[in-house]
């Protein structure tokens, strides 16, 4: 499937999110749905939660301080955003920026794997424990970070969301370790 045909099929998929009415209760209170972001050719997906607040705004994932650190954890192996594709599990911003609950996030898991499907990465990253949870729902983030796992077909990555360095600042360092890994393997 050409680039062209992968992003007309992605924004079909992402007004129909829209037109189903997936996960009312937050598309009310949220500004905009935020789709996915980026190549539609890429190799590889990084998944994280759900927007925040400034994603919630501009309608773009990963692009508050969170963002900005991922932007440098790609910039330190060579990669950049428009190289990659960037998405969430949950599409609209929960309130008060809070964890997306179970039942919003197997709202959107049905499209979230149509979306991996159009694009057929090679290597799934997920940021942080709640993406990590949707692939790999029996393994804790702190115990396998930065180290491949398959689940199916897939290669998924679990790392750390970059906003957790944001909060913990001894876990920027171990960041970029897991990148650079991520880069030997990619």
């Amino acid at each position: 499937m050409s680039k062209t045909n992968k992003q007309r099929q992605l924004n079909k998929l992402f007004t129909e999110i829209v037109g189903n009415d997936v996960c009312t209760e937050l598309a009310e209170q949220a500004t905009q749905l935020v789709p996915g972001v980026g190549n539609p050719d890429s190799d590889i997906v990084f998944i994280g939660e759900a927007p925040g607040k400034n994603e919630d705004k501009q309608g773009e994932p990963f692009i508050g301080a969170a963002g900005k650190l991922l932007n440098e954890l790609l910039e330190s192996i060579g990669l950049t955003r428009e190289e990659i594709y960037i998405t969430n599990i949950v599409k609209y911003r929960p309130p008060n920026n809070r964890d997306p609950s179970t039942a919003e996030k197997q709202q959107f898991v049905g499209y979230l794997t149509r979306e991996l499907a159009i694009i057929e990465p090679n290597v799934i990253v997920t940021l942080g424990r709640h993406a990590t949870e949707s692939f790999l729902p029996d393994l804790r983030i702190s115990q396998v970070h930065g180290q491949q796992q398959r689940n199916g077909n897939s290669v998924i990555m679990p790392l750390y969301h970059p906003a957790a360095a944001l909060y913990n600042g001894g876990l920027r360092q171990t960041l970029f370790d897991d990148f650079a890994l991520l880069q030997q393997f990619i």
